[in-house]
């Protein structure tokens, strides 16, 4: 499966100004990666249809600014990266149905997971894929 480019909500224009979140005064907006390995390729069918569930669970979510995914089924990778106005709209996103549903199912699945958090300033555009490896091949505190 290829790259799902990155795909901005419907009702947010490119570009527009995202200062709404928690620190306005530097217009800094919260990004997420996450790699995710699974213990077997027999979970692939169900990792890929809890992503595009919570892909579209993203891309309706309050204070979401865009979302992107990497699927390398054969080798039971994949990586997600979103933009959103602030940690709160990220936060609540996490209590979502279909997000909480996708974490119930494939917890069991997965061998490891990592996740990480910056917070550029929206002036800066998206976020890009080099960005997020360059944060998840980080060390941990």
């Amino acid at each position: 499966m290829p790259t799902i480019p990155w795909t901005i909500p419907p009702d947010r224009k490119p570009g527009a100004a995202h200062t709404s979140g928690t620190n306005p005064a530097d217009g800094a907006i919260e990004v997420m990666a996450s790699h995710f390995v699974l213990t077997s390729t027999r979970h692939t069918v169900a990792m890929l249809r809890s992503a595009m569930a919570v892909r579209r669970a993203v891309l309706a979510a309050p204070g979401a600014l865009g979302v992107s995914l990497v699927a390398r089924p054969l080798r039971r990778e994949y990586w997600t990266l979103s933009a959103w106005t602030d940690r709160a709209a990220l936060d609540a996103f996490v209590g979502d149905p279909r997000h909480r549903e996708a974490m119930r199912r494939l917890g069991p699945a997965m061998a490891r997971s990592r996740f990480v958090f910056w917070r550029p300033r929206a002036s800066a555009g998206a976020p890009t894929w080099a960005q997020a490896h360059e944060h998840l091949a980080a060390p941990t505190d």
